[in-house]
């Protein structure tokens, strides 16, 4: 994955984002949990009660889609470290990929014999030999597709000018820390503190 310093683009989201990124979580995880009974209510049944893992793969697939969803919207307003406004970069393969992940995780969680298609094609013995056991395969899966179309998000959100900055004063050297990216990020001032002399960055220090 090369560096490993994805996670501080985190550090530059807004509270747009995270807004987003929890709305998309807490839908995401009621839909899915509703509609295939996870969750238990009144609308909803299953034939087969849940795994005992479908409520982890439930939790996973919500939060990892609700901050995949959030890196397709617009980065401004307040964040601990801000670097202006940003665009969300186009992502046809990273959008595909985490609908693909979200399905399958879906599949994952649901009841084996209340699935039509894998009735129609399997019958409800054949469902529950054949489709039952390649469904913690199929969160698994999920979940791996997600993270990584968030992964490869992040990192191309925190790279660009600042990753080009910071390595061209270090030539030759190795991949870059995360804190080396966040003392090469410009720092904010917060609100009613007076300004104070900015810490020298990467590319200023002897």
């Amino acid at each position: 994955m090369g560096n490993r310093c994805f996670l501080a683009a985190f550090l530059t989201w807004s509270a747009r984002r995270w807004l987003v990124a929890l709305g998309v979580a807490v839908g995401t995880y009621l839909f899915f949990g509703w509609s295939t009974a996870v969750l238990a209510n009144p609308v909803f049944g299953r034939e087969i009660p849940p795994t005992p893992w479908s409520p982890q793969v439930l939790l996973a697939t919500a939060v990892l889609s609700g901050l995949l969803s959030a890196t397709y919207v617009r980065n401004d307003g307040p964040a601990p470290l801000r670097i202006g406004p940003v665009e969300p970069a186009p992502g046809t393969r990273t959008a595909r990929a985490g609908a693909i992940g979200s399905l399958l995780a879906y599949l994952a969680i649901g009841c084996p014999v209340c699935n039509k298609l894998a009735l129609l094609l399997l019958g409800s013995t054949g469902a529950l030999n054949l489709y039952a056991p390649i469904q913690p395969w199929l969160g698994a899966i999920g979940i791996g597709l997600l993270a990584v179309a968030l992964i490869v998000r992040l990192r191309g959100e925190i790279s660009c000018a600042t990753l080009a900055l910071a390595r061209s004063s270090r030539p030759g050297a190795g991949a870059l820390t995360t804190e080396e990216i966040l003392a090469a990020l410009p720092a904010t001032t917060p609100p009613g503190r007076p300004e104070g002399p900015a810490e020298p960055t990467i590319s200023e220090r002897p």
